[in-house]
């Protein structure tokens, strides 16, 4: 006997079939949709600050005695003290009862070596408890770079109350080498003793060891630093309009907050000839944990684009909350130490799960140098300078009383 209800069931499956792969292919869409238009387009080599680093010869030097200590892991029993420019110091273990140097083993031309026990040889360990900032400002800057840093103590650094709000002014810089580094180190034991501003980590002061010195720059923060309500790393060749920064801080999160000039899309280069270059197997899959899209369905965002970094704020200048400071530390235990210092916090916040915050406006930081004007500068927080700017008399000037527009 023939069913005729066959082709009724025929119509049905047919029917809930191509709605089942319409709704698939929708999905799909959507995401793709939205991982395009997330994508900018903004390669980590168009941030001009790295293009500006000093780098290091790859001379020996032998470092200081330190003064204090702020650790990351457990002390090793023995230390040695040799420093190079792409990586500064090898643990000692002891194997005899006598002291034997271990055989010093390179992380690579990429990575750099963190964790590690540094230490400081210049350090202002109660300024904080003293002051009680609001937000701290870090410069990172070379040792030899004394003009750079007279520069802010004469400009913007010179402002320690914004919308009655302590502000507080550090710079931090490695070690220096070469033949000159025994003078340099004695000018900078004057310096801080005429400033009270500098903290010194016993790391080489080298464009490679940026990482380094920024995961050095937030153990302080967490030592000695942490009753303060934020923190901004900055450039030494930035103008920071500081009442701006406070008005920001003002009405922002005080958990979880990371923010500056957002990268979306960032490519990572591939080239070997490039500055930037990293090599496949040091980011690739790992950096990209798959994505449940509902229905049961998972794709590993690397199977959209490998080659492209999570968000991560631009060196220049970005700002972060202080309870940071210490689970960007602990992140970094589980995350391979990129040379690409702000790169290497981007996937630190990935590993976190936490996303950077995009600034209220995107003009509040420019990597590109603005012409100096009252108005525009007075619309902005942060801002490159070109090299020819008198960046003292820019200050004085924008500081006199007066409407700015």
């Amino acid at each position: 006997m023939r069913n005729t209800d066959q082709p009724a069931e025929d119509k049905r499956s047919l029917t809930l079939s191509r709605s089942r792969c319409c709704f698939f292919f929708l999905v799909l869409g959507v995401v793709l949709l939205y991982y395009c238009t997330s994508i900018r387009n903004m390669a980590p080599d168009w941030n001009l600050k790295w293009l500006m680093q000093n780098n290091s010869t790859n001379t020996t030097a032998e470092l200081p005695e330190t003064t204090s200590v702020a650790t990351t892991q457990e002390p090793p029993t023995q230390r040695q003290r040799t420093v190079s420019s792409r990586v500064t110091k090898k643990v000692l273990e002891t194997q005899t009862a006598q002291r034997t140097a271990a055989p010093y083993v390179s992380p690579g031309p990429y990575l750099v070596e963190y964790p590690y026990e540094y230490h400081f040889t210049i350090n202002e360990e109660l300024k904080c408890r003293q002051e009680k900032p609001f937000v701290v400002l870090i410069v990172q800057v070379a040792p030899r770079n004394r003009a750079h840093r007279d520069i802010i103590r004469n400009s913007w650094g010179s402002e320690k109350l914004a919308n009655n709000q302590v502000v507080a002014l550090f710079f931090l810089l490695g070690m220096q080498t070469g033949d000159d580094a025994e003078q340099v180190h004695r000018q900078l034991l004057q310096e801080s003793k005429e400033h009270q501003d500098l903290i010194q980590g016993d790391f080489v002061d080298c464009y490679k060891n940026l990482t380094i010195k920024t995961m050095v720059m937030l153990e302080w923060l967490n030592s000695y630093c942490s009753s303060a309500a934020y923190a901004m790393k900055i450039d030494s060749d930035m103008f920071l309009n500081v009442p701006n920064l406070v008005n920001l801080l003002l009405k922002a999160p005080r958990t979880n907050y990371m923010t500056g000039l957002v990268a979306h899309g960032g490519r990572v280069s591939r080239d070997p000839k490039s500055k930037f270059y990293v090599p496949l197997d040091l980011i690739s899959e790992d950096v990209y944990p798959l994505y449940a899209l509902g229905l049961g369905y998972i794709l590993p965002l690397d199977l959209i684009s490998e080659d492209v970094y999570p968000l991560y704020a631009l060196g220049l200048g970005y700002i972060l909350s202080l309870d940071l400071t210490k689970k960007l530390i602990e992140a970094s235990r589980h995350v391979k130490p990129l040379y690409i210092e702000d790169v290497y916090l981007g996937l630190c916040m990935r590993h976190l799960g936490i996303r950077p915050t995009e600034p209220p406006n995107w003009i509040l930081f420019r990597v590109i140098p603005i012409k100096y004007s009252r108005c525009e500068y007075s619309k902005i927080i942060a801002t490159t300078t070109l090299e020819n700017m008198d960046r003292v008399w820019i200050w004085r000037d924008f500081k006199k009383p007066g409407r700015y527009c």
